[in-house]
């Protein structure tokens, strides 16, 4: 955690930390102890969003009762601190639409505040569209590059309006650097793949994900 402080100071204004616990995380001797800390740093300061939380059923699905407690807590407090998500799901979505479907979410859903980032979306046009009707953007990464990912099927059905970039470095490069350990600059090759999907300028892609990304975090 203070390593993450410590490049927010370093790099003010272009570095914005979130807070959350990663589904990953969620252990049942600890995560209420940990979730604890969470509450106390959402208190103690202003955060972009509160993030990565979710579902994770590929590393573990014997903690999946947990992980969905320790989801619907966070997703409570992003509401009442009026805050994004940003969402972890793998092996799960399933699982993540019943949840942000529920009715104790029904009015959040329903307003027009905003909600957040399915981070490293990769699955299809389906799933796509319901994210969007819940009022979240898809986080698009690495994968949009991977020759049979399908990604760029689903990216050709969506405007671009529903879109935000992603490197989730050090992991999933994108090409030509994939085997590689991820970085940030690595971003442009996300954007130039996604321009050349819809037929469209780079700065196009740019300006409208930029922009999004500014909307959901209030930057």
């Amino acid at each position: 955690m203070h390593f993450m402080f410590d490049l927010e100071a370093q790099y003010s204004g272009v570095c914005h930390a979130m807070m959350g616990l990663h589904p990953c995380s969620v252990k049942s001797e600890t995560f209420e102890a940990e979730l604890s800390i969470v509450e106390h740093q959402l208190k103690s300061r202003k955060w972009c969003a509160i993030g990565e939380i979710g579902i994770d059923l590929y590393w573990d699905k014997t903690t999946l009762a947990i992980q969905q407690l320790a989801f619907k807590k966070q997703v409570h407090w992003a509401i009442e601190y009026n805050i994004p998500i940003v969402i972890h799901c793998r092996e799960a979505f399933d699982e993540i639409y019943e949840l942000l479907t529920l009715p104790e979410f029904k009015t959040w859903i329903e307003s027009n505040a905003v909600k957040g980032i399915f981070h490293c979306f990769s699955g299809n046009t389906e799933q796509a569209n319901k994210i969007i009707g819940l009022g979240f953007k898809l986080g698009i990464g690495g994968v949009v590059t991977y020759k049979n990912s399908g990604l760029d099927k689903v990216i050709e059905a969506i405007d671009l309006e529903h879109l935000v970039l992603e490197t989730d470095s050090p992991y999933l490069t994108p090409v030509p650097h994939r085997g590689k350990r991820n970085e940030t600059s690595y971003i442009t090759h996300v954007l130039y793949k996604i321009a050349e999907i819809k037929q469209c300028m780079p700065s196009q892609v740019a300006e409208v994900t930029t922009a999004n990304a500014q909307y959901i975090f209030g930057l």
